[in-house]
C-alpha cells in the first residue's frame, strides 16, 4: 500500500494485491477512513436514486423528490447571464402552463 498527497492537497492511497485473487472490476463512490495507525477502511456508498423530471425546458426541469417536495432546477452558463431574465421568465411561464394542464387532467377538468 502506498500513501501520498497530490499538489492540490488531496490524499491518495494505492493498493497492490500480492495474492492470486479473482474478482470483478468495479468503480464506486466510497467513504474512506485513514487511521493514524495506517489502517484504511473503505465503505461503498449507496447509489444515488434520481427522479425523472415531470417536465423539462431548455434550462429548467421540474421533479418531485422522494421527500414529497417539488423541485424546480434552472441551469445557465455564466457567460449567458445577460439572457437570464428572459429565459427564466419564458421557461417558468411554460412550466406553469404544463403544471396547470397536469392538474386539470388529474382533477377531471378541462
Amino acid at each position: 500500500m502506498t500513501f501520498g498527497m497530490l499538489e492540490t492537497g488531496l490524499h491518495t492511497a494505492d493498493f497492490e494485491c500480492c495474492e492470486d485473487v479473482e474478482m470483478e472490476a468495479f468503480i464506486a463512490k466510497c467513504k474512506v477512513q485513514g487511521m493514524r495507525d495506517g489502517n484504511i477502511y473503505v465503505t461503498e456508498l449507496p447509489k444515488r436514486l434520481r427522479n425523472k423530471p415531470l417536465f423539462r425546458e431548455d434550462n429548467m426541469s421540474l421533479s418531485v423528490g422522494r421527500d414529497g417536495f417539488v423541485y424546480v432546477t434552472f441551469r445557465l452558463p455564466e457567460g449567458q447571464m445577460t439572457e437570464l431574465p428572459e429565459r427564466l421568465t419564458h421557461q417558468a411561464v411554460n412550466m406553469a402552463d404544463k403544471v396547470r394542464m397536469l392538474l386539470c387532467k388529474k382533477g377531471g377538468r378541462k
